[in-house]
């Protein structure tokens, strides 16, 4: 590893130090930024490689020598126009460039392409000498022609050259940018084990070159600047995956002296640069379901960068009632994975650990559940259909009446087959007008109550449906008044053998008003004091209002 990391920072030092200390020209030299440097050679991420390579080879640089500096796919996941001239060429650049690739963040593509484009054009190549040092892990991603680029700008420049360091490459895929230096005379090296970049030296520092001038004195070496940040986690969802900013949390608590979590010391969201007090301390890192934790060992005047992987997977289910439906909003989702679970509605995204997921989906009285492997980094997106109909329920007074909008109506949906006993099973509730189920295909009965009318009515449902359920009470309203009362009460108008009436209902109070089956009643006013009764008989219609006093 230490042999490789040398081996980068001697290609970039013989890369730059023959093109400005022997030919005096202006430079830029440009670093790959795509999420694929979080990859890691011998356990170190290439990006650290390439930092600590560029930070020496600057080192070695003359103050009075105009470098710049840029980057691409370091703010963009997913962008081809993601390039920055950070630091222009000007003398004295090199502790600027070295700041500058150690805040870069590593997300995006590869558009090494159009970045050699912009260098050489911010070099104004068609007018004086310039020369670009392309510093790559990959290939191009933007579409891009790197060969047809270098013979461009060989034609229409002054006196242009691209120095190319393959970092990481295989042979076949360095032929595929090495004709960017070969098309304008530059130099590629590959920089992807000891022994080649050592070859690679060999026939470059044999290459005739002028006498440099001589260089200035150099300046005093200044003091270490004393870094912002102390802690600077990354988590990714898989081993070798783009680091995750946003959505995710860390909790920070201290360690107790048996490796436990100890009190929170803070918790932070989405990409964190921090400051935490020399100690022992356990950090987890979370997104949305999934979460890992490890003990961080905090030591004064350093830096550290720990690489946290949740190991997990996202799911997007789509929950529908049945096949071509819409997403349904009413759904509960419930997931059970390796060593939880979590319930959601509607349409759902959910990261959670990879392994067996147990989806269960309950739309109504419906439920569907079906099992999805789930690998870390990996993501499943589905439908899952539950297979319901949907239904309206409303009551009527009468048929072609007035619908009942009393919020005193209640609807029990039951299976229309009864069970050995004589019951049926109970699906779902509702009260009001406009009540909505969802039910699994079978026949049903509505049972439908309001004050003393109570009706049953049996459809059926098949998945997919969208019908309105209409259910017809045969009842009417009676408003009763009785002035003085104790009581109201409504009785059958038959008496039975032994001379008495069945009581249908009971009120407190001296006003009264029901709704009931059309048919005959007697109305009965009980005063409390003196224990006298009066009743008066009342026809009640289907879909009218009958009002009576009872004095």
């Amino acid at each position: 590893m230490a042999g490789l990391a040398r081996s980068v920072a001697a290609a970039m030092l013989l890369l730059l130090t023959t093109t400005l200390g022997f030919a005096a020209d202006r430079v830029i030299v440009i670093l790959d930024a795509s999420g694929s440097m979080w990859a890691q050679i011998d356990g170190k991420p290439k990006l650290e490689i390439a930092r600590e390579s560029l930070r020496t080879v600057l080192q070695s640089v003359p103050a009075d020598e105009e470098i710049g500096f840029m980057a691409y796919g370091h703010r963009e996941k997913g962008s081809c126009d993601d390039i920055e001239l950070i630091v222009p060429p000007q003398p004295g650049a090199t502790s600027a460039i070295s700041a500058a690739a150690d805040s870069l963040k590593f997300l995006g593509k590869t558009p090494l392409t159009a970045a050699v484009k912009q260098a050489a054009e911010a070099l104004k190549y068609t007018e004086d000498k310039a020369t670009v040092v392309l510093i790559t892990d990959g290939l191009e991603t933007c579409s891009g022609d790197p060969c047809a680029l270098g013979k461009e700008l060989e034609a229409s420049g002054v006196d242009f050259t691209a120095d190319v360091v393959g970092f990481g490459l295989t042979a076949d895929e360095g032929k595929q940018i090495s004709c960017l230096a070969d098309n304008t005379g530059g130099k590629y090296i590959q920089a992807s084990d000891e022994k080649a970049l050592q070859d690679a030296l060999v026939e470059t520092v044999a290459a005739p070159a002028p006498e440099p001038a001589p260089a200035p004195e150099p300046a005093p070496a200044p003091e270490p600047a004393k870094p912002e940040f102390n802690f600077i986690p990354t988590v990714v969802m898989a081993e070798g995956g783009e680091p995750i900013t946003d959505g995710n949390a860390w909790e920070i608590y201290n360690a107790n002296s048996d490796g436990t979590r100890g009190d929170s010391v803070t918790t932070e969201y989405g990409a964190y640069s921090g400051n935490l007090d020399p100690g022992d301390y356990i950090v987890v890192a979370r997104d949305d379901e999934a979460k890992v934790e490890q003990p961080v060992k905090i030591e004064a005047g350093q830096v550290y960068k720990p690489l946290f992987t949740l190991n997990a997977g996202t799911l997007l289910i789509h929950p529908r009632p049945s096949q071509g439906a819409e997403i349904s909003d009413q759904a509960s989702l419930h997931f059970t994975y390796p060593g939880d679970s979590t319930t959601h509605y509607g349409d759902t995204k959910v990261i959670v650990p990879a392994g067996e997921q147990k989806v269960t989906v309950k739309i109504g009285a419906g439920t569907a559940t079906e099992t999805v492997q789930l690998a870390a980094g990996q993501t499943i997106e589905k439908d899952v259909i539950v297979g319901v109909g949907h239904i309206v329920v409303n009551a009527y007074y009468t048929a072609g009446g007035d619908k009942a909008d009393s919020s005193g109506i209640g609807f029990e949906i039951v299976k229309a087959k009864k069970k050995i006993d004589g019951t049926r099973d109970s699906m779902e509730h509702s009260y009001g007008p406009d009540s909505k189920f969802w039910l699994p295909p079978d026949d049903y009965v509505a049972v439908t109550t309001l004050d003393l009318a109570a009706v049953e009515q049996p459809f059926s449902v098949k998945v997919g449906d969208n019908q309105d359920v209409k259910v017809m009470l045969d009842a009417g309203v009676v408003a009763m008044s009785a002035p003085g009362a104790y009581s109201i009460e409504i009785l059958s108008p038959k008496k039975d053998i032994e001379g008495k009436r069945k009581s249908l209902g009971l009120n407190y109070g001296d006003s009264w008003q029901q709704t009931l089956p059309a048919g005959d009643y007697v109305i009965v006013r009980h005063m409390s004091d003196q224990g006298q009764e009066k009743e008066m008989p009342v026809t009640v219609k289907a879909g009218e209002r009958a009002e009576i006093t009872v004095q």
